[in-house]
Order: C-alpha cells, then structure tokens, then sequence
C-alpha cells in the first residue's frame, strides 16, 4: 500500500542515487582494470549480477523519469535531492573525472528543471583538480541552480584532508552550500580485512572509510581554516556522533603528549565541530534510536532525512520514523525544514 502524502510536513529524501547509463557503461569498462579491488567488488557486482536485489538497484539508478516518481509517490517521498552514486567520476583519471563531472551536472541539472517540484541536485567534481573542481562547483551552483557538492569519500586513496584539495572547501564556503561526503569501498592500502570477510560494502566497509575521511577532515583543522563550512555526512553520521566523548578526550590527550607531528592543537573539540559544523542524514539508518541520540547530542536542526534509494528502499521504514516518538516540530525539522535550510530548497 503507497504511503500518504503527510498533511503536517513534506518527506525531503536528501541522499538518493543516480547514474546515467554512459557513466555506467564506462564503469562496468573499468571492472578489473585499474587495480582497486573495492571498486571491483562494488560494480563487478552491480553490473554483472543476477541476483534480483543487483538488478533492481541498476535499473533503478538510471531513472529519472516515471519509475523513479512512482517509487517516490509508493513511499510518500515529496522531493529527493540527487547525486551521482558512489564512486561518481573519482574512479576515473583526473582529467576524465573532471570533464565527466561537468557533464553529469548538466543531465542532472536538467531533470531537475524537467521536475522542480521532486528533484533537486547536489553537483559531482573531480577531486584531482582542485581548482577546476572548484569552478566546477561554482558554475553548478551559480549557472545550473545545483544545492551543494558531493565526493565519495576517497580519491585513489588521497583524502580531503590534504590541503592541496582546499580549494574545494574554499568555494563551498563562499558560495554557502553544503558538501556532502559519501561513501565508497575501502581502498586498495585497507581493503583486504574487509573484502576476505565480505564486510567491504555498505555493510561495514562503507561506514569505517567514510568516518576515517571525515575524522581526518575534524582533525586536520579544515574548519579552524573555513570556519563557516557546512558539510553532511550520511548513514547517522558514519557513527561519528556516538564516538563524540571518546573523540574529544583521547584527540585532546594525543595533543598535549605531542606523539604525533600531524596532530595540531584545533580551535575547538571535535565534537564542537560536529554539532556546529556538521549535518547528519539518516540515510539507511529507519531506527529511532539512533535518529533521537543524534537529535539529543548534535540539535534537532542538525539531523535530517534520507532514504539512500535506490540501495535501501523500505516504505517501512518510512512508516517508522513517521511514528517517531518526538514532537511535531522537530519530526518536521528532520524530514522537511532542516533540508530546506541546508540545500536552500
């Protein structure tokens, strides 16, 4: 049974998959290619197999058009904010990441006009251009009405943390939009605990990078240098928020004792960081528990909704947390208002 539109607030699904089918295809090229076992285990997978979920997830990734609203409208989903899924151009050389992310905008940028009452649009950049990524970011937002910037967490193995990628979080800042980070496999230099058990997906393997870039971002002083940076990160926070206590105290201990030359005093704590700098999307997370935790230590206008379609799409999901046990206005901050104020929707 389709889930009803809700008469107390809109359902703005904030972290929602797509790729076009020329992407794809070069993606499906790449498989055993480049020396990424990650990346192998992920679209080695999702282009080849069988299996009815692998099916269902790449058909519906490559639709932007009635599947794609029909879901929407089976769950109750008012708008869906999209990007490029994982790894977006980041699994390509630097320069073929960079011109494929312009053209990957302009199509999303265009089914966003084509449905501007469903879609809006988070733009891709190649990462190994940090000045062209940034105009890249630019000319998405200013020129194609694009809400922000998403990476997939690393590139090649290298980590925003480098300031030779600052660029990217320069522009963020000046142009007031979020960059969302997002995961992808493990690299190469970690993978293979994870891949011998079956646990490099999202599953595990996801969530372990995709903090450690984000941990690596908080400590290395980006948002001392930007400190009106905005960034989101999905799936509760890559299980950040839970780690806060531990965090402030063994980062400030490891510090003061100076065992590490890359560990720098910060302005602030980490957890100060996270609740003022940081938005967490409930992305593949359809528990209360942890939503209320999050809402409880980072604020209400901290936490929002995602479904991460079209990996995770469960209408009962969404029938759980609309039967959270929270007040009104803060169930309508995590589902509607919180991402109209983020991505200026």
């Amino acid at each position: 049974m389709a889930i009803a539109k809700n008469p107390d607030y809109k359902r703005i699904a904030t972290e929602e998959a797509w790729a076009p089918t020329h992407i794809i295809e070069r993606f499906q090229k790449l498989v055993g290619t480049i020396g990424d076992p990650g990346f192998d285990s992920l679209w080695g997978f999702y282009s080849t197999s069988p299996s009815q979920r692998a099916q269902q997830v790449f058909a519906r990734l490559q639709d932007l058009g009635e599947r794609r609203l029909a879901d929407m409208d089976a769950c109750g989903i008012d708008v869906a904010v999209l990007s490029l899924t994982s790894p977006g151009v980041q699994c390509f050389d630097a320069a073929t990441a960079t011109s494929l992310a312009r053209v990957a905008n302009d199509e999303l940028a265009e089914a966003c006009r084509q449905r501007p009452d469903r879609f809006a649009a988070v733009a891709s950049f190649g990462p190994l251009e940090p000045a062209n990524a940034a105009k890249e970011i630019e000319r998405a937002v200013s020129q194609l009405g694009m809400k922000g910037a998403i990476f997939n967490s690393h590139t090649h193995g290298q980590y925003l943390s480098d300031p030779k990628f600052w660029d990217i979080f320069a522009v963020c800042e000046q142009l007031q939009v979020p960059l969302y980070l997002h995961p992808q496999t493990p690299p190469p230099a970690m993978i293979k605990p994870f891949l011998e058990a079956g646990l490099d997906g999202a599953v595990f393997g996801f969530g372990v990078e995709t903090g450690l870039h984000m941990l690596r971002i908080l400590t290395s002083g980006v948002f001392d240098r930007f400190p009106k940076l905005q960034m989101c990160i999905g799936h509760m926070g890559e299980a950040l928020p839970y780690w806060m206590y531990r965090l402030d105290y063994m980062h400030g201990v490891t510090v003061r004792s100076k065992r590490y030359e890359c560990l720098q005093p910060l302005q602030r704590r980490i957890s100060d960081y996270l609740k003022e700098n940081v938005y967490v999307t409930s992305s593949g997370y359809g528990w209360e528990p942890a939503i209320r935790f999050a809402q409880q230590e980072l604020g209400v206008d901290r936490v929002l909704y995602a479904m991460d379609y079209p990996y995770e799409y469960e209408a009962d999901e969404v029938r759980a947390l609309d039967s959270m046990n929270i007040p009104l206005a803060d169930k309508k901050k995590f589902f509607q208002t919180n991402a109209e104020r983020i991505f200026r929707l």
